[in-house]
């Protein structure tokens, strides 16, 4: 990130003259001044990014009017330059706000260093300020052993290394966003800026704002100058999450930028070159989108240059106890609930439900069955709340979870209402519903401990408040299951 307009405010004119040489040896446009009401009328019309600032100066002390520019929303870096330095001023301009202290007199490579020193400081502060959502450590680990898993990290390890442009495609909820992130850890420029922009967030009015920014009085609002995403990620990898829903009228811009890594602030006219790696989601197919004219072929084909689907979870169905047991352990630590590990119907569960919210649906299922589960008990298949209605009708989809189980075992240790693995069927031979096959193994609890709910709950383990709630739940449907049993003791 290139400093635009450097202010240099010193009295002396062979001091100023040797600092407006070396800036504009950088190609960097300087405006000077010789006393502090000169820089005062500079900083009412202009914005800078650096300013060069005398401690002594014929009208005023410059350390004063360090405090001022210290309270200017978008405010210069200062250094503070001196012939007189002390280790007490020095102290008194670091406190002030100035970003470095320089003494005369200074060689041009002095200035040379500060100079790198100062924008990259800039970049990372800008970074960091847009990027306060980043995730948990945890959240990058790729989780997985099926083949399709073995296979991403392959392509990773090969894809990584190099500056391709990657395009990431899979359905809502696979992990894109955290493939992306791993591309960008495993490169060459994992310790430069990882800029991401949610293409599907930003209003169509501020997109273009938002991918190259704008000049001051821009439009109505651009109160001052801001850098857009691509040269906040200059050196670095920006990531377009959900490119499918770029507007066709920035589509054009955007094809520019990858061809030619250029373009101008909106408002703007000076041209800003960036080194930059694009990667891409989308949960569209955009070859699709090609075909009914609302993505440019041209900008599908450079984004594509190499594609990588994450697959569904329903289609790595070995993935799901891993991954359960992963989010498990977190969530468990995160919320100080000590379970212990999955029910038996809960495995049975989460095995047979057809996930269409994929990896990001399973993660929210098992951080709420944890905040409803007891201390001390294993996940309950009622703690899950799964629907019925999308699970799986096969029992050949259910993958093994570690050492094979008996796919009769669904009701937490409580012999279902027909006994054995033919409760999982009805008198037709048709699959029951998880829903079904809950209040069949809520029934028979209630009638194995005589209609006591505490014992019951405890043989079903789950909390007596879910035992509750899921009775009130078959009364209001017309099937209070529960009929006669008074005690809760």
């Amino acid at each position: 990130m290139s400093f635009e307009k450097i202010l240099i405010v010193e009295d002396d004119l062979v001091v100023r003259n040797l600092l407006q040489s070396i800036f504009m040896r950088h190609k960097l446009p300087v405006s000077v001044a010789g006393s502090l009401a000169e820089a005062q009328a500079h900083l009412a019309r202009e914005q800078f990014d650096l300013m060069m600032l005398d401690l002594r100066l014929p009208d005023g002390d410059g350390l004063k009017f360090l405090e001022q520019v210290a309270t200017i929303p978008e405010r210069p870096l200062v250094v503070m330059v001196t012939g007189f330095g002390s280790i007490e001023s020095a102290v008194a301009c670091m406190r002030a706000g100035a970003f470095d202290y320089v003494l005369k007199p200074f060689s041009p490579s002095q200035i040379d260093v500060i100079l790198r020193k100062a924008q990259t400081y800039r970049q990372l502060v800008k970074v960091n300020n847009l990027l306060s959502d980043n995730p948990d450590d945890e959240d990058a680990l790729l989780v997985g052993r099926s083949p399709a898993m073995t296979r991403l990290r392959q392509l990773i390890d090969r894809v990584a290394p190099t500056d391709a442009t990657v395009l990431v495609t899979g359905e809502s909820g696979t992990g894109k966003e955290m493939i992306s992130r791993e591309f960008y850890r495993r490169s060459p420029r994992r310790g430069h800026p990882f800029i991401k922009v949610n293409c599907a967030a930003v209003s169509q009015t501020l997109i273009e704002s938002e991918f190259f920014g704008h000049e001051r009085g821009a439009f109505t609002g651009a109160t001052e100058r801001r850098e857009g995403r691509f040269e906040l990620a200059n050196n670095g990898t920006l990531l377009l999450d959900e490119v499918s829903e770029i507007p066709p009228s920035l589509q054009a811009k955007l094809l520019r930028v990858l061809q030619e890594r250029e373009f101008e602030r909106v408002g703007g006219s000076r041209t800003i070159k960036v080194n930059v790696r694009i990667i891409a989601t989308s949960n569209r197919d955009l070859m699709s989108n090609v075909t009914k004219g609302e993505f440019r072929q041209d900008l599908y084909y450079r984004l594509n240059v190499f594609p990588v689907h994450v697959p569904a979870l329903r289609e790595r169905t070995e993935d799901i106890g891993l991954l359960a047991d992963h989010f498990l352990m977190r969530f468990t630590r995160k919320h100080g609930v000590r379970v212990t590990g999955f029910s038996d119907s809960a495995r049975a569960a989460l095995l047979g439900y057809r996930w269409p919210g994929n990896v990001r649906e399973l993660q929210n299922t098992v951080e709420r069955a944890v905040i409803l589960s007891e201390s001390g008990r294993p996940v309950s298949a009622a703690a899950l709340g799964l629907p019925g209605d999308l699970t799986a009708t096969d029992t050949d989809s259910m993958a093994p979870w570690g050492e094979t189980e008996p796919v009769g075992i669904v009701n937490d240790g409580v012999a279902s209402a027909a006994g054995g693995p033919s409760g999982l069927t009805d008198g037709n031979g048709q699959v029951l519903r998880l829903e079904e096959l809950e209040k069949q193994a809520i029934r028979a609890a209630l009638r194995q401990t005589s209609g006591n709910r505490t014992q019951a709950a405890a043989a079903l383990g789950i909390s007596i408040r879910t035992l509750r709630n899921k009775l009130q739940e078959y009364r209001d449907a017309g099937d209070p299951i529960d009929a006669g049993v008074e005690s809760e003791v």
